[in-house]
């Protein structure tokens, strides 16, 4: 079996290296995180090299360096309350969790079944499950039953900012959201404030579509 342990840390100190990850706190749950646990046991021996992987269904795990990309622009921190549209197979939602606790809980979305009790068995395994609640939905429209939400992070690309999540984003919160086409993206941080919201194109990426009524 690969050295594993010795491979994660080989991956967040490259992250390190090229600016990737900036925050103590990111690149401590990027080394607690087992991403092995979150592929398929076919693709276990990839698990740290830089890149997406798919996980079944269409659907991709995000390459580490866009999931540090978006935990250091979402300024994650204890205690704060987290949506996740598009869990896939619960890999960014337990790194979320590294940093959210203790006190904290991330809610992660997922449409597709079978990558829903895929996400459930990986969170249980790796020790999340008190963490992170995984609910099989269409992300698009968000849960409004638990907002309102500090911060909410979107794992696909949408042709515009869902006007769900932006009303389901707690005054002061901040949102993470790819747009674009469904092809190429743009991610855009979005921040409620008093007076409405703004935001800021943080550079192009690629994820898959997102599905629903609020989306593709």
């Amino acid at each position: 079996m690969p050295d594993f342990p010795r491979l994660r840390s080989e991956l967040v100190d490259g992250l390190l290296r090229r600016g990737y990850v900036t925050r103590p706190e990111v690149a401590e749950a990027m080394r607690k995180v087992p991403r092995e646990e979150f592929v398929p046991l076919s693709l276990r021996g990839e698990a740290y090299i830089d890149t997406p992987l798919p996980i079944g269904s269409g659907q991709t795990i995000s390459a580490p360096h866009m999931v540090a990309i978006m935990a250091e622009a979402l300024d994650l921190g204890r205690g704060q309350k987290v949506l996740e549209i598009g869990g896939g197979s619960g890999y960014h939602a337990a790194i979320a969790a590294e940093l959210v606790s203790p006190g904290g809980h991330v809610f992660t979305v997922e449409r597709i079944g079978e990558l829903a009790e895929f996400a459930r068995g990986n969170i249980a395994r790796t020790g999340y499950a008190g963490t992170v609640t995984v609910v099989q939905s269409d992300g698009s429209a968000g849960l409004p039953g638990e907002a309102p939400f500090d911060r909410i992070f979107v794992a696909c690309g949408a042709p515009a900012v869902p006007g769900p999540l932006k009303e389901q984003l707690r005054d002061g919160g901040v949102m993470l959201v790819p747009v674009g086409g469904r092809l190429y993206q743009d991610l855009i941080k979005v921040r409620r404030t008093a007076d409405g919201f703004t935001s800021d194109s943080l550079g192009g990426c690629v994820f898959v579509p997102l599905i629903g009524e609020h989306g593709y």
